[in-house]
Formats: structure tokens, sequence, C-alpha cells
């Protein structure tokens, strides 16, 4: 993902703040976002990679948004439990650390595989996430 594709990110979960969306709302949208990403990875890195990447982005997020959730076993990524953590915190912070998990995951991805791959992974992902229903559209 180019460096302006990376910061739309935080742009899209931040207008459906500004937009009115609730903290389930943008909750909503992270956890299908890693459930898209998990789609995707995990028949290339089977589930225990998936769930390993993840729960290192989570750790790198864990200082600054240290109410997200911990991770005790490798071999699923639990987006329920991502959902949750994200929805019980105002919609802002939901945002701001959603935002930061999926960026986390990117560079960590990008780190192991290359940005090149990184994109052609996770292209469809970041399709979808940035061009599909916004934030309140999520709950249906």
């Amino acid at each position: 993902m180019q460096s302006q594709e990376r910061d739309r990110i935080a742009v899209i979960l931040e207008g459906a703040v500004l937009g009115g969306a609730s903290s389930e709302e943008v909750a909503a949208l992270v956890a299908k976002t890693f459930q898209g990403i998990d789609q995707a990875l995990a028949p290339i890195v089977g589930q225990r990679g998936m769930a390993a990447l993840y729960k290192r982005s989570l750790h790198l997020c864990r200082p600054t948004h240290e109410w997200l959730p911990i991770v005790a076993e490798e071999s699923s990524v639990d987006v329920a439990a991502l959902n949750a953590a994200l929805a019980e915190r105002t919609s802002s912070e939901a945002a701001s650390a959603g935002a930061r998990l999926l960026e986390s995951f990117r560079v960590l991805l990008t780190s192991l595989i290359g940005e090149s791959l990184t994109e052609r992974l996770l292209r469809p992902v970041w399709a979808t996430f940035m061009s599909g229903p916004s934030a309140r559209d999520t709950t249906s």
C-alpha cells in the first residue's frame, strides 16, 4: 500500500467519526477489515501465521492503546474480541486504535514479505475498505 493509501485508513475512520458513526459502527468496520485480511492471508500463511501477525500487531499497539485485547493463543484471529474492545471506547478512540492497528499489521507484513507482495495480497481488502460502505452501513 502506497503512503497516500495508508493515510486513507485514518482518513476513512476519522471521516466516519465526523459523520456521526458510533464506536460500535467504527469497531464493526475495523473488525470487518480484519476478517477480510484473514480471509486473504490465511490460505497463504495459515491460520497460525495469520494469528501470529495479528497478535504481534496488537502487541505493538498496546503501549498507546492498552485496552486492546490480549490474545492468549495463536490459532486464530479473534475479531469478536477486537470488535468488543473497540466498541467500548469512544468513536474517536476506536478510530484511532483501529487505524493504528491496521497500519501496524500492514507494516509488519511488509517487513516480512515486501511492499509489492503485501500490496497484491491485500489489494482487494483495501479496495473494499476504501470504497465500500461507510461505517454506518457495516451493521447490515
